[in-house]
């Protein structure tokens, strides 16, 4: 299996369920280059990681911070964020 192959080429955006375990899942994202995945917020603690492209994840408290291959950001809850795709990018989402 390939994390990539969840994704179908015609979404701008695609968020893929693909663990879910008691108190904690996660999420398979690709954001094509110049779309953006819109602004919201998570109730829970969260690590985004980019392993392929160049993201750059904004919050409403001023945050900005370049994704790119091994990097990785935590998400506080309760704070809008939003991310865009500077590059086709894959990420992972565990809350």
């Amino acid at each position: 299996m390939n994390i990539k192959d969840l994704h179908t080429p015609e979404k701008s955006v695609s968020a893929i369920p693909i663990f879910k375990n008691e108190g904690s899942h996660s999420i398979s994202l690709r954001i094509l280059k110049g779309e953006i995945l819109k602004e919201h917020i998570t109730k829970v603690p969260a690590l985004l990681i980019c392993f392929e492209g160049n993201a750059l994840f904004e919050n409403e408290a001023g945050l900005s911070e370049t994704l790119l291959p091994g990097d990785y950001i935590h998400i506080e809850p309760f704070l809008k964020h939003w991310v865009k795709g500077i590059e086709e990018s894959q990420l992972l989402l565990l809350k």
